[in-house]
């Protein structure tokens, strides 16, 4: 364990009237790890992050990040945290070193030119900087989001889903730059829906509608999951798989390239059930599950917060 936490947190809380956006939530991410941080539209994951970097103050719990208290000192944790909005949120009338510069003087950074221009050069951005911002296709704007977010050198990354909507070049190249960053031991909380990214985190953090469910490796999330997984091969399997949703054991039955996974977290009550169906003409394996059949079965398992 290491002796301090990049962030200690217990207990946060946040309400909005008479829903519980964020309930009750502990989490501990050590220094230069990469945390990704899952869970549904409407989660409260944004709403947490937000209360992690000062922009919304909890209702209830206490701990620290980076050191500061997450009630007392937001102001400290502010000028050490980067945070990537979900929204390209800069300038599009300003060209990509205009934004920057205009972030810096905002951040009261000294050699702030030179700063600027090591911004440029570090994310690939120099060729570009004269181009405005809003000509700019999706992966370019979140670099230019990425080399503001680092343009103070932060401690801390919180990044909101900061690889949507743009094409799998760009995000590869953008988890090669966030590992590299962590590698020099910056800290980073990402939240996520896409499962390969999921994969390339250190450790995963799942909240179901304001409450953790689960943390830790992806073997360990898997592992806690419990899920009995079962590959199917065989004829008309959209038929098949209408089938199997109909039974009560039976919590999946997803199609997966020329195969069908069917999932259930009672073992031996998903085996009992699929036993009619183990015959010709149709091929049954046993199957690891995936991360994307456990964030749905972590899914199906939560309380939406919204229901009375």
């Amino acid at each position: 364990m290491p002796e301090e936490w990049a962030i200690d947190v217990k207990g946060m809380t946040k309400r909005f009237g008479d829903l519980v956006a964020v309930d009750g939530i502990d989490l501990q991410v050590s220094p230069g790890e990469i945390c990704g941080f899952l869970g549904p539209n409407g989660s409260g994951k944004t709403t947490f992050i937000r209360m992690l970097c000062g922009l919304l103050n909890p209702d209830a719990g206490s701990g620290t990040c980076l050191g500061y208290d997450v009630i007392s000192e937001s102001e400290s944790i502010k000028r050490q945290v980067g945070y990537m909005t979900q929204r390209f949120s800069f300038y599009e009338d300003l060209s990509i070193l205009e934004n920057l510069d205009f972030v810096a003087r905002m951040y009261g950074l000294e050699n702030r030119r030179q700063t600027v221009r090591e911004s440029l050069e570090d994310l690939g951005l120099a060729g570009r900087k004269n181009q405005l911002a809003g000509t700019l296709s999706g992966g370019w704007k979140q670099r230019l989001a990425l080399a503001a977010c680092m343009i103070h050198e932060p401690k801390l990354l919180l990044l909101d889903e900061p690889t949507a909507g743009v094409d799998p070049k760009a995000r590869r190249d953008f988890w090669e730059q966030i590992h590299q960053l962590a590698a020099r031991g910056l800290t980073v909380l990402i939240a996520t829906h896409y499962m390969d990214e999921a994969e390339r985190c250190h450790r995963l953090a799942y909240i179901g509608y304001g409450k953790l469910l689960v943390h830790g490796t992806v073997k360990e999330v898997v592992e806690k999951a419990h899920l009995t997984t079962y590959s199917v091969t065989g004829p008309e399997l959209v038929d098949l798989a209408n089938e199997l949703r109909g039974l009560e054991a039976v919590e999946q039955a997803v199609p997966f390239s020329n195969s069908l996974h069917v999932s259930g977290g009672d073992a031996k009550k998903l085996e009992k059930a699929i036993e009619p169906y183990r015959k010709e003409p149709y091929h049954w394996s046993p199957a690891e599950s995936g991360l994307e059949d456990v964030f749905i079965h972590l899914m199906d398992r939560s309380k939406d917060n919204f229901s009375k």
